[in-house]
């Protein structure tokens, strides 16, 4: 873009005694000087929607400016580093490259390589803590226990033992009753006693799962995590 320079000298002319041939203005010399803003009127923007070339420059506004101002690519700069601050998470479905690349600014590192982020919870042990790691892709058998029922009962009913004596041959003698023994004199049976002892049959509730290796892992999906660190 030129700015439109003067190039004949016209109040000069003007003080220049009459008959004096330098006093008139020639016909070439207005047409230089028509040529001469023709040529800076090309170079400038019009006024509506004008088609800028080059590197031109405005006024930065101040960060946090919500006007009709035009709005430079230092102020977007700024604009765009308030929204990823020190300290940001940076995720991209897609593309994997570094967002000081992408962004133009800042120091980023890949972050979170195989985990997911959750919120911090003062409350509880495991969360109270930013940046802190835990749990486990792998299954693991957890402290449980499992519950008897009871389907039936068998209980001892009980029995007793025969004894009894015999006179036979000459003299007395006791003996224990045998089965169709003889002969069968003076029998006695013990009293029916119980051992006390009940058994029950039983069912245990069980349930089915699974363990191993990358058995333990919630619904996610893989992304690419940056965080800002300068």
């Amino acid at each position: 873009m030129s700015n439109y320079t003067k190039i004949t000298n016209f109040t000069t002319k003007d003080t220049l005694p009459s008959g004096n041939a330098s006093k008139v203005v020639k016909g070439t010399e207005i047409d230089n000087e028509f040529t001469a803003i023709a040529s800076a009127v090309a170079t400038k923007a019009d006024t509506a929607a004008p088609a800028f070339t080059g590197v031109p420059t405005a006024p930065t506004a101040t960060a946090g400016t919500s006007t009709t101002q035009l709005a430079t690519t230092a102020f977007a700069t700024v604009a765009v580093q308030a929204l990823y601050p020190v300290g940001s998470i940076y995720i991209n479905a897609s593309v994997s490259t570094n967002p000081a690349t992408l962004l133009g600014f800042g120091t980023w590192t890949a972050f979170a390589a195989g985990r997911v982020m959750v919120g911090l919870d003062g409350s509880n042990a495991a969360f109270d803590v930013v940046e802190e790691t835990g749990g486990a892709a792998d299954a693991v058998v957890v402290s449980h226990t499992h519950t008897a029922t009871s389907t039936s009962t068998v209980t001892d009913p009980g029995h007793f033992h025969a004894s009894g004596w015999s006179t036979g041959g000459g003299g007395s003698s006791a003996y224990l009753k045998a089965q169709n023994a003889s002969p069968e004199v003076n029998v006695q049976n013990t009293s029916t006693v119980t051992t006390g002892v009940t058994v029950a049959t039983a069912t245990t509730n069980a349930t089915s799962g699974v363990s191993g290796t990358n058995a333990n892992l919630q619904p996610y999906i893989v992304v690419y995590m940056w965080k800002r660190t300068a």
